[in-house]
């Protein structure tokens, strides 16, 4: 029996296909496989000789790729697969066989690992952005799914209610948004409180004594300067416990002024300033020898967060500010400017002064840019706070005598100064902005109110359905079936009307005869050029 060109006869033996254009085919030997591996499918391995596999001599660079197993005739096994294929001892992994059929695969299909990776990679981002357009879709159809359709609405009057709650929601959502950015654009602001705090200012005497080998110890003092918040009756009920700060984080320096009479030039001053480093304490402590009362001058500078300023006398009294941060300034002198319309009405950048601005500034116009810059010049360090104290170690009535007793040996001073601390309020602000519990509960809730408004819909079409079904069952089943039939097209992309082809008066009208010669007339241009190319003929 005669075989068809490019098919093996089953009673041939099996015979390599036989490629006009490339190099004859060369026979597969196992034995010219590498020992101690296999080969990997797709790429030329060194023969006998030194040549490549599939690589004739005398032909460099002409790769012939071994027959598919698709097409290889039955019976005899494929090179790579099957019985004949060569492998080492303990090759037999499951992981080694996935990358060989994958290697197969695109062997078969000619495409290098670079190839079949794109192509990967090309699916993954397909599949990534579907997934991302499915979910983009579901948000959009969730946030539709709580209305209830006027139908159900109609049937059911008590929904009603339920749509009333709909647009009451709708308001507290919009509420709540709004003060959630009003609470962040408070935040960005410093949230500060006054509050009064209480310092301490004691000394105590030690006079001398005779100890037992007969020497008399020198009188010292001691002073110590400690200090704790004040709190209010509103603050005790409203505020929950707080941690205890520290009273020398209240300053930034602390400078005692002893009296320069008694300890001279260089022993008058005690300093302390914070820096990087300071560990922080609830006090101060200075120890000194003497037994006269000693006056003292007390200079705390606060640590104000954020940094504040002293203004220049005639700019403090011109804006009613005397100490305050930069920005609270510059807005102070903005509210100025608008006031008495200082700015320019042609040139909006640019500020008339006034004579007051003038004064100060000592310029008659200046741009808006430059208000920081020399307002730089018009601001100081905040004056200290100064306190007067008396260390007193003797009797003021006696003025010699000294003072006696357990009580009368510690001597103890309050003064209250105005502080800021930061606001309670702006941790529970903060609380409030991070807490997810009642977000999680009101999309479980959002999650239920899907669901069942869903399987109310359903219920409203499966309602429908039956009463169509049951006013006319005969009109219901043929709209049933046209609609199903529509839907069939629309699935099939079948075109036309397969009822109307179906019989033979659809092919006996006037244009059926037209068709038909349409339809021959491209059968046999088709023809003409697939035998001009063929030939290699081409119309001149």
């Amino acid at each position: 029996m005669a075989a068809r060109p490019g098919f093996q006869s089953p009673m041939q033996p099996p015979q390599p296909r036989f490629n006009p254009q490339g190099p004859p085919m060369r026979p597969f030997h196992p034995q010219a496989y590498p020992q101690g591996g296999s080969m990997r499918p797709g790429y030329p391995s060194p023969g006998p000789g030194g040549t490549p596999m599939g690589q004739m001599p005398g032909t460099p660079g002409r790769m012939h790729m071994m027959p598919s197993s698709h097409h290889t005739p039955s019976g005899v096994p494929h090179p790579y697969t099957g019985s004949g294929s060569p492998s080492t001892k303990g090759s037999t992994s499951k992981s080694k066989d996935t990358s060989r059929s994958k290697e197969q695969t695109m062997h078969r299909s000619g495409m290098t690992p670079a190839m079949q990776a794109a192509i990967d990679r090309r699916r993954q981002l397909q599949q990534d952005s579907r997934t991302i357009q499915m979910s983009k879709n579901k948000k959009k159809k969730k946030m539709a799914d709580k209305i209830l359709s006027q139908r159900v609405r109609d049937l059911v009057p008590e929904s009603q209610a339920y749509m009333d709650l709909l647009a009451f929601e709708r308001k507290l959502d919009s509420t709540i948004m709004r003060k959630r950015l009003d609470i962040q654009e408070a935040l960005k602001r410093p949230m500060k409180q006054k509050r009064k705090l209480r310092i301490f200012i004691s000394n105590t005497f030690y006079p001398s004594k005779v100890e037992e080998e007969g020497e008399e110890t020198i009188p010292s003092w001691e002073l110590r300067i400690e200090g704790r918040l004040l709190e209010d009756s509103i603050s005790k009920t409203t505020n929950p416990p707080q941690a205890k700060r520290k009273f020398s984080t209240f300053f930034k320096s602390l400078v005692i002024e002893l009296d320069k009479d008694l300890y001279g030039p260089d022993n008058h001053l005690v300093e302390w300033h914070r820096t990087p480093t300071t560990n922080e304490t609830d006090g101060f402590q200075v120890k000194r020898t003497g037994d006269k009362n000693v006056k003292c001058t007390v200079l705390l500078m606060l640590d104000y967060q954020p940094m504040q300023f002293k203004l220049d006398p005639r700019l403090a009294r011109l804006l009613g500010v005397h100490t305050q941060t930069r920005p609270v300034i510059i807005n102070a002198l903005w509210q100025y400017i608008k006031t008495h319309k200082l700015q320019d009405k042609h040139e909006r950048e640019y500020i008339n002064c006034d004579k007051y601005l003038h004064q100060i500034f000592q310029c008659q116009r200046m741009k808006f840019s430059e208000i920081p810059q020399r307002l730089h010049a018009l601001l100081m360090p905040p004056d200290p706070i100064v306190i007067n104290h008396v260390i007193l170690l003797h009797s003021p009535a006696s003025g010699s005598t000294k003072v006696e007793g357990p009580d009368a040996a510690k001597k103890t001073a309050c003064y209250d100064i105005d502080v800021e601390v930061d606001d309670t309020l702006k941790e529970q602000m903060q609380s409030f902005l991070l807490s997810s519990q009642s977000q999680q509960e009101i999309q479980q809730l959002n999650d239920k109110i899907h669901e069942t408004v869903e399987t109310i819909n359903q219920l409203k079409t499966n309602r429908e359905f039956l009463l169509s079904f049951a006013k006319d069952p005969q009109e219901f089943i043929n709209n049933w079936l046209v609609s199903q039939t529509r839907d069939l097209k629309t699935m099939t992309d079948v075109a036309g009307n397969p009822e109307e082809e179906r019989h033979t008066n659809y092919y006996y009208q006037p244009w059926a005869q037209e068709a038909v010669c349409r339809y021959f007339y491209g059968k046999v241009q088709q023809r003409r050029i697939e035998l001009e190319q063929a030939l290699s003929i081409r119309n001149t």
